[in-house]
């Protein structure tokens, strides 16, 4: 992807602040505290200017890590879903890894295949609403983000046949997937995706060279790869400012080594670069469930030593992690011999990315900011665990 011929605006440099200068502080948020994805931020205003941008959250915090080191390592599966509630599947496989790791369970082929199936169009679902949302914020109509939902209720609908749910699937298990794909069901999902390529091309003849979008993105929240880098930032994010790095290419983890696919880089790391991110990643991500629909072998769902009760690894400890839709998503646990894990710790894509937040704002004008930060695609439930 190249935005080289394109025009880019770039922000002045922030001036100083001289002493005794009189700063406006705002603060941006919190909505009812009853409502999810409550966030807020502080910001200190030279006129419209950014000065000073603190993020606030905590409003959601519902103690995942402690009460899932008082369940066991399966009554912990459920919680995972609530983490990035729209990327429920790939939370499962996530911390699935962690455990196997650490039980030494082996994941029967169909399995892999099944778990690869699902993450890509958890991907594609996920991309494709963080655009809805991103042209939301930009004030755009509605029809960005109804195209977006649209499909993603097509895979949501996928998702419930499956696992019975449409959100909170609970699907994964230690050593393979909770039941067998219903009959039919390849069918329906390879009938989708021949359409996903069709719906990506209308969001871009929708968006892509749209005037308003290129003049309020390009050039707007640059984020450059040496902060990135140093500050932990992960996935689309990352990638957006030209860092070659994807976890699903350096870890090679499930069976990814067996499917051909690109991993699209910006040039810029701005807004405009990350949404283009979101869009190439989605092409790739059909690229990915063409192959592994075709290929997918018969055979058993889950390792025959997995076992649901009495289940106690030896004690020991294990790090899993995935390329999750917002990045690198990573459960450490420690075993103590018991039923239930003695340290569980997630590693979040969305409160790690949100840290920079305040870098790529410093210098805009404050209506910039609302993209900027829609820009990051989070969701509170990973961040305030």
């Amino acid at each position: 992807m190249s935005t080289a011929d394109m025009k880019v605006y770039r922000p002045p440099v922030i001036d100083i602040i001289e002493e005794g200068d009189e700063l406006l502080e705002v603060a941006m948020g919190p909505h009812h505290p009853s409502t999810h994805g409550v966030f807020r931020m502080d910001v200190a205003l030279d006129g419209e200017r950014v000065i000073r941008l603190k993020p606030v959250f905590g409003y959601l915090h519902r103690n995942h890590e402690k009460i899932a080191e008082k369940a066991s390592y399966l009554a912990a599966m459920p919680y995972t879903d609530r983490l990035d509630y729209f990327c429920s599947l790939t939370n499962n496989w996530a911390y699935a890894l962690a455990v196997e790791k650490l039980a030494g369970l082996e994941v029967p082929e169909r399995a892999e295949y099944i778990r690869v199936i699902t993450a890509e169009l958890t991907r594609i679902q996920n991309h494709a609403s963080s655009i809805g949302f991103l042209m939301q914020e930009m004030g755009a109509s509605g029809t960005p983000l109804m195209y977006a939902f649209r499909e993603r209720e097509r895979i949501l609908d996928l998702f419930e046949e499956l696992t019975g749910s449409r959100m909170m699937c609970n699907y994964m298990r230690f050593g393979g997937c909770r039941v067998e794909l219903p009959t039919g069901w390849l069918a329906k999902a390879q009938t989708i995706v021949d359409g996903l390529p069709k719906f990506i091309d209308e969001i871009e003849a929708l968006l892509t060279g749209n005037e308003i979008l290129m003049a309020r993105c390009q050039g707007m929240g640059i984020l450059k790869p040496d902060l990135a880098i140093n500050a932990g930032v992960t996935g689309p994010m990352l990638r957006a400012t030209g860092v070659n790095y994807d976890l699903r290419k350096v870890d090679h983890y499930g069976i990814y080594d067996r499917f051909k696919f690109r991993v699209p880089l910006g040039d810029h790391g701005d807004i405009f670069d990350r949404y283009m991110i979101r869009v190439l990643e989605m092409r790739e991500s059909v690229t990915i469930l063409h192959q592994a629909i075709k290929d997918i072998p018969a055979g058993p769902i889950m390792d025959p030593k997995s076992k649901i009760r009495g289940f106690r690894p030896k004690p020991g400890e294990a790090y899993g992690r995935i390329e999750a839709p917002k990045g690198e998503l990573g459960f450490y646990l420690i075993s103590d011999g018991s039923g239930n894990p003695y340290r569980y710790r997630v590693r979040p894509p969305s409160l790690i990315n949100l840290t920079i937040l305040e870098d790529m704002c410093l210098g805009h004008n404050v209506a910039d900011v609302v993209l900027i930060f829609g820009s990051v695609d989070i969701v509170l439930g990973e961040v305030d665990r």
